[in-house]
C-alpha cells in the first residue's frame, strides 16, 4: 500500500494486469490503536481511489509487533499515480509514526486458481440451496492455475527502476560535477543480488539516475544508501535540492524515494548487448499528459518490441519510466540518433497520430518525418552524466 518498488509491463498489454501490494510493518509498541486508527482512515480514503479492488490487514500468529497489509489494484498505472501524490504521502504520515520498519513488495499476478476449479479427487462442495451443482469430466476440468501473460521486467535477469528529482535553478552545474565525480559502491549486495548499472541525466534542473539490478532491488538500494562513498554524494547534493530530505532519517528517506520513484513499465531488447564499444545510451523525457504513461508505453512498445528483435536495427534496446506528469524513455543504439530517429524515438507516422491525444501540446511537438522527428529529440533529450557499468564478476 506505500512505500516504492517498481513494476513492469510489456509491449503484449501487460500494464492491464492486476497487481498485488505487500506491505509488511514492525509496530512500535503501545502504538497498537493508533496504527489501526490510521489504517482505518487509509481505508477510509484509498477505498475511493480508481482502480483499487481490496485491502486486508494481518497481525503475525507468533509475534504481535508484526503486521502485513496488502492491497490489490486493477493494474500498476492507478496504484502508481495514487502511491506518488502528495496526498497519498499526508495521509499514510500517522502509520509510518507507528512502525519501526517497513517493507514494500508488488506482484503482478500471473496465475490463480478459478473458482470452478474441483479440489482433488473431483469432488466439488455441496451446491448453496436452489443451485444445482456441477461436475466437470475430466476432459472438461480447467487446468490447475489459470495462465495470464508473464510479467517480464526480470528480462535477462535484471531488474530496472529510476529515481527523479530537481535542484534548484542556477544550481546546475554544481550538481553535475558532484553527481559525475565519484567512487562507484560496491557491485556485490549479497548472494543473489548485485549493481550491474546506473546511468545518471539531467534536463534543466531535473536529474534523474537509472538502475539495472541483478536481483533485489530493495536489497541493492538499500546497499547503496549505506556506502560512504554514496552518503558523501548525496550530502554534498542535499543544499541544492527544491525539496530537501535527510536520507539518515527513516521517514524522511522513505518520503523522498516515494515521490521521487519514476519505475520501469516497459523493456524490450538484448541487455548483454547493451555494453558494446559501438552502443551508446540516450534518455529523452517525452510531453505525456499525466496518467498516459502506460498507453503510450504500450504504443511505442509496439515499435520497440519489434526493432530490438531485429539485429541490423540500430535500436539494441529500450526503457521506459513514467510517474504522474514524466515519461522516460532510455535508449542504447548502434548508432546517432540523429541518423535513425524513427526508431531512437519510436515514432512511426502511424504511431505519431495516435500519440498525439495522450502528449501535452504545450511540450515540443512530435514530428512525423525524419527532420521533425529529430528537432523532437534534440527537445527532450537528457544530458548524460555518467553511466556506469559494473566488471562481469
Amino acid at each position: 500500500m506505500v512505500t516504492t518498488d517498481y513494476t513492469h509491463t510489456a509491449a503484449s498489454g501487460t500494464a492491464d494486469q492486476r497487481l498485488r501490494v505487500v506491505l509488511l510493518l514492525d509496530v512500535h509498541e503501545g502504538q497498537e490503536q493508533n496504527f489501526l486508527a490510521a489504517y482505518d482512515q487509509i481505508c477510509h480514503q484509498v477505498a475511493n481511489v480508481p482502480g483499487h479492488i481490496s485491502d486486508q490487514l494481518c497481525q503475525s500468529l507468533g509475534n504481535s509487533s508484526q503486521w502485513l497489509i496488502t492491497s490489490e489494484w486493477e493494474s500498476a498505472e492507478p496504484f502508481l499515480s495514487w502511491v506518488d501524490s502528495a496526498a497519498h504521502r499526508a495521509l499514510v504520515q500517522p502509520m509510518h509514526d507507528c512502525v519501526a520498519d517497513t517493507r514494500s513488495l508488488r506482484f503482478v499476478i500471473e496465475r490463480q486458481t478459478p473458482a470452478t476449479l474441483p479440489p482433488p479427487g473431483g469432488s466439488v462442495a455441496a451446491a448453496p440451496a436452489g443451485q444445482t451443482a456441477v461436475h466437470a469430466s475430466p476432459a472438461q476440468r480447467p487446468a490447475s492455475t489459470d495462465p495470464l501473460p508473464r510479467p517480464p521486467l526480470s528480462s535477462g535477469g535484471l531488474v530496472r527502476h529510476a529515481i527523479t528529482f530537481t535542484v534548484t535553478p542556477g544550481s546546475e552545474d554544481k550538481v553535475a560535477r558532484i553527481l559525475a565525480d565519484y567512487a562507484s559502491p560496491q557491485a556485490r549486495v549479497d548472494a543473489t543480488t548485485r549493481l550491474c548499472r546506473t546511468s545518471l541525466f539531467m534536463r534543466g534542473n531535473r536529474v534523474v539516475r537509472a538502475v539495472e539490478v541483478k536481483g533485489d532491488l530493495g536489497n541493492a538500494l538499500r546497499h547503496v544508501a549505506q556506502q560512504p562513498e554514496v552518503r558523501q554524494v548525496e550530502e554534498a547534493v542535499n543544499p541544492y535540492l527544491e525539496e530537501s530530505r535527510d536520507l539518515t532519517d527513516p521517514a524522511s528517506a522513505r518520503a523522498f524515494f516515494a515521490r521521487a520513484a519514476l519505475p520501469a513499465v516497459f523493456h524490450a531488447g538484448d541487455p548483454r548487448a547493451d555494453t558494446a564499444a559501438e552502443v551508446t545510451r540516450h534518455a529523452f523525457l517525452y510531453p505525456v499528459r499525466p496518467g498516459q504513461g502506460a498507453a503510450v508505453a504500450r504504443l511505442l512498445g509496439e515499435q520497440d518490441h519489434e526493432a530490438a528483435t531485429d539485429p541490423a536495427n540500430p535500436l539494441v534496446q529500450s526503457t521506459m519510466f513514467t510517474s504522474d506528469g514524466l515519461f522516460l524513455r532510455l535508449v542504447d543504439l548502434s548508432r546517432p540518433y540523429q541518423d535513425v530517429p524513427v526508431p531512437a524515438s519510436g515514432i512511426t507516422p502511424q504511431v505519431a497520430e495516435r500519440l498525439l491525444p495522450l502528449f501535452d501540446p504545450a511540450g515540443p511537438a512530435v514530428g512525423v518525418d525524419g527532420s521533425a522527428l529529430v528537432r523532437f529529440l534534440a527537445e527532450c533529450e537528457m544530458s548524460l552524466v555518467t553511466d556506469r557499468v559494473a566488471p562481469a564478476s
